[in-house]
C-alpha cells in the first residue's frame, strides 16, 4: 500500500484532499474544507515537481495552518448579519424608553415592567410611579435617571 502511494503521490494528494472536503460535508466547521484544498494543491505541485515525502508534507502542513489561521481571522473579524440584533440581548432594546417605576428606586435598586417581565433598575432614589429613561443596563440591572 505504501508503494502504491508513494508512486502514485501526486494523485494520492488529490484524493486525500478529495477525501477531506467530502468530510467536511459529513462533519461541518471549516476545518477539513481548507485542509482538503491544501491537499489538492500540494497534490498539484507534486504533478508539478517531483519532490520528497518531506518537502510534501511540509508544504501541506504549511499551507493547511496558514489557510486556516486565514480563514479563522477573517470569519471573526466580520459581524454576523441578522435582521434580529438585540436576540438574546434584550436589555440593549431598551435603551431610550421611558418607563414608570413599579416599585421605589430605595438604596440604589427599584423594579419596572417592561412587557411581560419585571426588571431591576438602578439609579437615584425615586418615588414609586415616577417616569425614568433607560440609559444603560449592567447584566440584568437596568440604568436609569429620572425624566
Amino acid at each position: 500500500m505504501i508503494d502504491f502511494i508513494a508512486g502514485n503521490g501526486p494523485w494520492a494528494w488529490i484524493v486525500a484532499g478529495l477525501v477531506l472536503l467530502a468530510l467536511e460535508l459529513v462533519v461541518p466547521g471549516g476545518f477539513l474544507l481548507w485542509m482538503g484544498i491544501s491537499g489538492i494543491i500540494t497534490g498539484i505541485v507534486v504533478l508539478v515537481w517531483a519532490i520528497g515525502w518531506p518537502l510534501q508534507w511540509l508544504i501541506f502542513g504549511v499551507l493547511s495552518l496558514v489557510s486556516i489561521a486565514l480563514w479563522v481571522r477573517w470569519t471573526r473579524s466580520r459581524p454576523t448579519a441578522t435582521d434580529r440584533p438585540h436576540l438574546n440581548r434584550r436589555a440593549e432594546q431598551f435603551i431610550g424608553q421611558e418607563v414608570v417605576l413599579e416599585h421605589a428606586i430605595e438604596q440604589g435598586f427599584g423594579r419596572v415592567a417592561l412587557g411581560d417581565t419585571v426588571w431591576r433598575v438602578s439609579g437615584a432614589d425615586l418615588p414609586v410611579g415616577h417616569r425614568v429613561r433607560i440609559v444603560g443596563y449592567d447584566g440584568a440591572v437596568l440604568k436609569v435617571e429620572a425624566v
